[in-house]
């Protein structure tokens, strides 16, 4: 089992097989598929993939808890699927550049957007990333219709380095400059890590 990750407003669990079946009622929706880019896949599918992401040393996934819904007192090892709100992950598969780390964040439960989750998530990933990985660049690529998501990343220093008008999104990025490392570890030593 690995960490999970407590701050302020969420809590950052590890991927766990007890998840898959709520996010894979997330990805049925449209409207999360589009946003996410992605396909849908069967449950068997879904749990197959679960199993590959804690597997590969790429990538790094955490469910995303809302601290307000957990029922009873966090425990590491539990899946508290009934706080579930969504997910965060990096991918480390740039070949040329190791210490590059694609970012994702999925907000899927609507009663959760615009309260901070999702920053939250992001800036404690980027600073497990920073601190764990030696991450020193974190690369989004959003679609051009997902304004929050884009507006979430520019409010926390990306900036645009390429769109693509065929798959219709935006690749925006963060250089981990000495001083927004020291802000990262600054913000990381103010999470609680669960292991």
């Amino acid at each position: 089992m690995g960490v999970s990750l407590e701050g302020q407003k969420v809590i950052m669990v590890p991927y766990m097989e007890a998840h898959v079946p709520k996010y894979h009622v997330w990805m049925q929706d449209p409207a999360l598929l589009q946003a996410t880019g992605s396909e849908p896949l069967s449950l068997q599918q879904e749990y197959d993939m679960q199993l590959s992401w804690n597997q590969d040393p790429l990538k790094k996934t955490f469910i995303v808890l809302d601290k307000e819904l957990i029922e009873g007192r966090f425990v590491h090892g539990d899946p508290h699927a009934e706080a579930m709100v969504g997910d965060v992950n990096i991918y480390m598969n740039d070949l040329d550049d190791p210490q590059l780390a694609e970012i994702e964040i999925m907000i899927a439960e609507r009663k959760s957007h615009g309260k901070g989750l999702g920053k939250e998530s992001v800036l404690t990933m980027m600073a497990y990333a920073v601190q764990n990985f030696g991450i020193h660049v974190f690369r989004a690529k959003i679609g051009e219709s997902n304004g929050p998501s884009l507006s979430l990343f520019r409010k926390l220093g990306f900036e645009e380095v390429s769109r693509s008008e065929i798959f219709k999104e935006v690749t925006l990025e963060l250089p981990v400059t000495e001083q927004k490392q020291e802000e990262f570890l600054r913000f990381f030593s103010t999470v609680v890590t669960h292991t």
